[in-house]
């Protein structure tokens, strides 16, 4: 996450090696790429990436993505109409 001078963060692309894979699903590289494979997830899928143990989303966004507010949101959200809703809302900050 990086800030231009009108303070509107620019999405960051995941490089290859770093990239998120969903479970038996789609690859993504950046937050427009999550929020767009969540709107279409079955919840069965949502639980294998966030349960009680982990929340693999917020580790991917904090980790190499680089946005630790919307990281640190999403490590308390646990459905996934609240993640949809952590996301989008995020995405408006974005210079997109």
């Amino acid at each position: 996450m990086r800030k231009t001078k009108k303070e509107k963060l620019v999405i960051i692309n995941a490089n290859d090696e770093s990239c998120f894979w969903i479970n038996n699903g789609p690859v993504l590289k950046n937050l427009n790429d999550l929020k767009k494979s969540l709107l279409t997830m079955s919840k069965e899928t949502f639980s294998c990436h966030v349960n009680k143990e982990k929340n693999d989303f917020a580790d991917w966004i904090k980790e190499v993505l680089g946005d630790n507010t919307l990281a640190n949101k999403l490590a308390k959200t646990k459905t996934l109409k609240s993640t949809v809703k952590a996301i989008e809302d995020r995405l408006k900050k974005y210079n997109i």
